[in-house]
């Protein structure tokens, strides 16, 4: 398979097959699941192949065990087509008895659950797989380790050659593995605007055989983007809309076209993080709206990289979008979990990596500049002052993480402030 870049879900996949029976693994169409899974998949069954897709659901209807058959571990790509294959693929491994024996992959969740009676609890494993990060498409050198910040070795050092201009682009491009090695820009830039075009023509509709309109969907996904990086509520999104759009909008209309869009992983909001607090300010628990990745939010505005650098606003805030696609990346390696957290005060936190063994780090996000990185340092240190640490582990470290800064480093405060051009898991 040529110009297969390799892929942080690699190792992950590996592992659970180790682990368990199955792995499904959930994500967008195009971010490489069915690419990343045949690398390690002995045989397949594509339930996209349109010249067998009518005897494949004729065999799930009437024998699926029939799908199941093949070298393992067995691939079943596109598994939501025939949601039944869930229950036998439980039971053949309860039958087998034995690790590592099916890949599932799907590009939505079935809204048709009446077809599945086990949860897989204890045999398939699941793993979201998104865009490519950057340090996967080769724009960061990776000469700076989550993971080793995470382990105490934070006297980070490194550099970054990303500019303004090449961080423009990068957001409005995306990490769509059939862009990375696209040279012509207007080429590259294309294929997320594509992408959206079939979310709003098609895929919204498909994933739950309702008919949406074209035009409400794509003022859903631009009121969305307007939103970014926000705590929007429903309600505001609503009215958002209908303050921009001479249309008839309620909430219920705008709730049911989010639940499909998260359904075909569009849209990925991001938790809010509760900690332990001395003081009793109260924790905004709304979850902060991001899209799985930025370039999708670009499209759905319908602007470029030129647009952004003028508009530093929302160039910040797509920025800041693009960061936390990266930090979920990365901290799925080291099995963690990106949140969220602001309080009744306004104080704010842009990301919270957050470790299963209970380490965490707090990260502001910030295009660069002396003032934008001085803020970020002075509300990671207002949040560490509110935590009771007598409840809690101290934070494992606090991190700036900058858009077009040159250097990483441990500034004397202990702040590590670090350019996305050098970050990687």
């Amino acid at each position: 398979m040529k110009n297969y870049h390799q892929r942080i879900a690699d190792s992950l996949l590996n592992f659970k097959l180790h682990s368990k029976g199955a792995v499904l693994i959930e994500g967008p169409k195009w971010c490489g699941k069915t690419t990343t899974a045949l690398q390690i998949a002995k045989s397949s069954i594509l339930m996209q192949d349109q010249d067998n897709l009518k005897d494949y659901l004729e065999l799930a209807q009437i024998r699926p065990s029939a799908l199941l058959q093949g070298e393992t571990p067995h691939l079943i790509d596109e598994w939501q087509v025939a949601p039944q294959l869930f229950d036998a693929i439980r039971y053949e491994i309860d039958k087998r008895d034995e690790f590592g024996q099916f890949i599932l992959t799907g590009s939505a969740t079935p809204y048709d659950i009446s077809k599945i009676n086990h949860t897989g609890t204890g045999r398939i494993s699941r793993m979201t797989m998104r865009t490519m990060s950057l340090f996967e498409s080769g724009e960061s050198n990776g000469t700076v380790s989550l993971k080793e910040i995470f382990d105490g070795n934070t006297e980070v050092e490194g550099t970054s050659n990303i500019d303004l201009s090449e961080l423009s682009y990068l957001i409005c491009r995306g990490g769509w593995p059939k862009v990375v090695d696209i040279k012509d820009q207007r080429i590259a830039l294309q294929q997320a605007i594509d992408y959206y075009d079939g979310v709003i023509n098609s895929d919204i509709s498909r994933v739950d055989d309702i008919k949406r309109d074209p035009n409400r969907a794509a003022r859903v996904l631009r009121s969305y983007a307007r939103n970014i990086a926000s705590q929007a509520k429903l309600s505001s999104i609503t009215q958002d809309i209908k303050s921009n759009e001479e249309i008839n909008f309620s909430d219920d209309t705008v709730s049911s076209y989010i639940k499909a869009l998260k359904s075909i992983f569009v849209i990925e909001d991001s938790n809010s993080w509760n900690p332990n607090l001395r003081s009793k300010a109260a924790i905004r628990t709304t979850d902060t709206r991001y899209f799985l990745d930025p370039s999708i939010a670009c499209a759905a505005l319908g602007i470029g990289p030129q647009d952004l650098e003028n508009d530093l606003n929302t160039f910040g805030l797509l920025f800041e979008n693009l960061v936390v696609r990266d930090l979920r990346i990365y901290a799925d390696a080291i099995d963690g979990k990106v949140y969220h957290y602001r309080d009744n005060l306004d104080l704010e936190c842009d990301a919270v990596v957050h470790l299963r063994n209970g380490k965490y780090g707090l990260i502001e996000v910030k295009l660069g500049g002396e003032k934008l990185i001085s803020e970020g340092i002075k509300s990671l240190n207002k949040l560490e002052e509110k935590l009771d640490t007598t409840k809690m582990k101290a934070p494992a470290f606090k991190m700036v993480i900058t858009g077009v800064g040159k250097f990483a480093y441990k500034n004397k405060d202990g702040i590590l402030i670090v350019p996305i051009g050098s970050l990687k898991d």
